[in-house]
């Protein structure tokens, strides 16, 4: 039910600290963030009037409390409510498939948010067995599927995923090849990518431990394992001044002649959570 206060907090009247104190039972539930602003979670319905009215005093509140940022995570079951959250001054900051988050800046001035993630990450997998054959995939579609190219397994990494979980499971999903992972022996950028995102690209080797193919029939048109100068000798592999490049690196490697990074399990500075640090273990113990 909408108050009198409230009334006056949607017609943008400004709160006296009596009328602060009347309209707590509106205050959005919020949490705060780790930067002076504040986190709210919408899980209940509510008709999008009265949730206008319940922001406007909210944010009244939070400024009077010094907050900064607000963020305003809305599921997608809850998308009526965006409209009115838009006329409050938020902006899209980014979407997920189950929810939109907004976002709004109280002080004057620029915004100091963080902006949304402006990288995708990829992995590519070296795997080659015992007979110097390396494990290729075809897509089915794509630009690999016109150059007709026996190409390396590659895949997105996901949300909370590790790089080297991620590189394990794509082999697995393509391939059905179980494989360790060993090493990220290179990695490299590019931009302009998927919707105009920049790309990070880690080139890793991994040792198989399953040798029976079977492709994943959804992405890949066939999977083999090719003897290395075959895979070489393909044009599009000749041409290419990164695919030569990274053939090299990847022959190297399984000379023993270049040393990639390992992962070192860690954890972060101000929380339990469990990471990884890549780096060369073999120059690290020549110190």
């Amino acid at each position: 039910m909408v108050t009198a206060v409230s009334s006056l907090a949607l017609v943008g009247h400004k709160l006296s600290e009596n009328e602060l104190q009347q309209i707590t039972e509106l205050q959005l539930t919020a949490t705060e963030d780790d930067h002076g602003g504040v986190i709210v979670e919408m899980n209940k319905p509510v008709e999008p009037e009265v949730f206008a009215c319940t922001l406007r005093a909210s944010i009244s509140l939070w400024r009077k409390q010094g907050k900064r940022g607000v963020w305003i995570k809305i599921p997608i079951e809850l998308v009526n409510l965006v409209e009115a959250a838009v006329k409050q001054g938020f902006w899209f900051h980014h979407a997920e498939p189950k929810y939109l988050m907004l976002a709004y800046w109280i002080p004057e001035g620029s915004h100091t948010l963080p902006a949304n993630a402006s990288h995708v990450v990829r992995v590519g997998a070296f795997v080659m067995n015992e007979k110097r054959e390396v494990l290729v995939v075809k897509e089915k579609c794509g630009i690999f599927l016109r150059t007709g190219e026996w190409k390396l397994p590659t895949g997105t990494v996901e949300e909370g995923e590790d790089v080297c979980t991620a590189v394990v499971r794509e082999v697995k999903e393509e391939t059905a090849i179980d494989t360790e992972f060993l090493e990220v022996l290179a990695f490299g950028e590019s931009h302009q990518s998927f919707f105009q995102k920049s790309e990070l690209f880690f080139l890793c080797i991994l040792r198989p431990v399953s040798f029976d193919i079977q492709e994943q029939e959804s992405e890949i048109l066939a999977a083999q394992w090719m003897p290395w100068e075959e895979y070489l000798a393909q044009p599009v592999v000749q041409e290419s001044e990164l695919l030569k490049l990274t053939a090299d690196i990847c022959l190297a490697k399984k000379d023993e002649n270049y040393s990639g990074f390992s992962p070192f399990p860690t954890k972060l500075r101000f929380t339990d959570q469990k990471s990884h640090l890549y780096l060369n273990y073999q120059d690290l113990k020549r110190q």
